[in-house]
């Protein structure tokens, strides 16, 4: 928006970047980041704390004095991790030289879209949408170009790629696909992941896939397996137009640390070298040292949290299911719940920010993540079970009294 900036300046300023819309989530969660009085489902992000393991690898680390500049692209141990615990988890060998340690995820997206973008360039993404990649997109010179997921009334969501693949023209020059999504939870099935490889093998086009909540999944998913959700890796080849980013924030509950990783094909290390370098110069060492720690003793933790989070899932699904107001998209994966709420009296935005005040609950609202998530919302369900409980006791009185109101009065 235009206005942030004062007038004096604002010519001088890049009036692409003026014209971002604030992040709304953002906006929502500063109105109450210190209120303990608040159940805190803005953000996506687990309540547990990094485990200990993790943190003594950072320590160990800090006092053998690993604090100077080290390789761009990653340490070479923490990058042998990678390839092992993929290996691991999706029985796909990649090469340890395929993988660059980035500052989170976000900075995982950034240097993805700044690889394979020119001025100009459409990226088709499915929406609604997490916000940071949509905007990367137009920060770096491309073009967004969405395309709606099919909600429908039994709760169920669908992407037809008969419409993604319509979107795409001349000037395309990526499919973005985060699967399992958020805000949605929807799963992408392993036949329209094939067909989706095979439609980009034959148009050349790049497929950005967006990996982070593959563990996160629940029931016997889409591909019929419970888990992880599958990813492009195990049906693609080293020189496949694929670049899948991932984070450790998610997984190993690091989101303050700031830590992921990008797989590009084979080929493409002295290219994301020079990203890391003018981007960020690579990720603080102990840091990596810690990451180390979480890829070689962390499935247990990962597990641990899937099996809580499912429960959670769970409570906040059938009490919600219940109200006749609100339409459920019962997630297949992440750790989101996305639910329309039937006649609003003003956008997701205003109904979170009354939930907020009103219930203590915080929530996302849904346009945060595209015009298309306009009268939904989003909650964060990485948290304690007994907590999910106290959510929804807030939550359902809420919801119940907002359908009730005649429209222009205030719950």
């Amino acid at each position: 928006m235009s206005d942030v900036i004062p007038s004096s300046l604002r010519r001088y300023c890049s009036s692409r970047v003026q014209e971002m819309p604030d992040n709304q989530i953002v906006a929502v969660a500063d109105l109450a980041r210190h209120d303990a009085s608040v159940v805190r489902l803005w953000i996506g992000e687990g309540d547990l704390p990094t485990p200990a393991y993790i943190k003594q690898a950072a320590m160990d680390a800090l006092e053998g004095d690993d604090t100077r500049y080290s390789y761009s692209q990653g340490l070479p141990e923490l990058r042998q991790a990678l390839s092992d615990y993929h290996r691991r988890h999706w029985q796909v060998d990649v090469a340890a030289d395929r993988f660059c340690v980035s500052i989170g995820g976000m900075n995982a997206v950034t240097m993805a879209m700044q690889a394979i973008l020119d001025e100009g360039s459409e990226v088709i993404m499915p929406t609604p949408a997490w916000p940071n990649a949509r905007q990367m997109i137009e920060i770096v010179g491309g073009v967004n170009v969405p395309v709606a997921f099919d909600f429908h009334p039994d709760g169920s969501i669908e992407l037809d790629l008969e419409k993604l693949f319509a979107a795409v023209t001349d000037r395309t020059r990526a499919i973005f696909i985060n699967s399992p999504s958020n805000p949605t939870g929807w799963r992408m099935p392993l036949e329209d992941m094939t067909r989706l490889r095979d439609f980009c093998r034959d148009k050349g086009l790049w497929i950005v896939a967006d990996e982070v909540y593959n563990h996160f999944v629940y029931d016997k998913g889409v591909d019929d397996s419970k888990g992880p959700a599958a990813s492009f890796l195990q049906i693609c080849e080293p020189q496949d137009r694929l670049l899948v980013t991932n984070t450790f924030s998610k997984n190993w509950c690091m989101t303050g640390w700031r830590a992921g990783w990008v797989t590009f094909p084979q080929g493409m290390d002295q290219l994301f070298a020079r990203l890391c370098q003018y981007n960020t110069t690579g990720v603080a060492p102990f840091v990596q040292r810690a990451c180390i720690a979480a890829l070689e003793q962390g499935d247990d933790f990962i597990a641990h949290q899937v099996k809580r989070c499912q429960a959670s899932r769970d409570i906040l699904v059938e009490g919600l299911t219940a109200l006749d107001s609100v339409t459920v998209f019962s997630p297949q994966g992440t750790f989101y719940l996305f639910f329309k709420v039937h006649g609003l009296d003003g956008s997701s935005l205003d109904t979170a920010k009354r939930i907020l005040r009103e219930a203590k609950v915080g929530v996302a609202p849904g346009s945060a993540f595209g015009p298309e998530g306009e009268d939904y919302l989003r909650i964060c369900f990485a948290i304690d079970p007994e907590l999910a409980r106290e959510a929804l006791d807030r939550l359902v009185p809420f919801l119940s009294a907002l359908a009730d109101a005649p429209q222009g009065a205030t719950v």
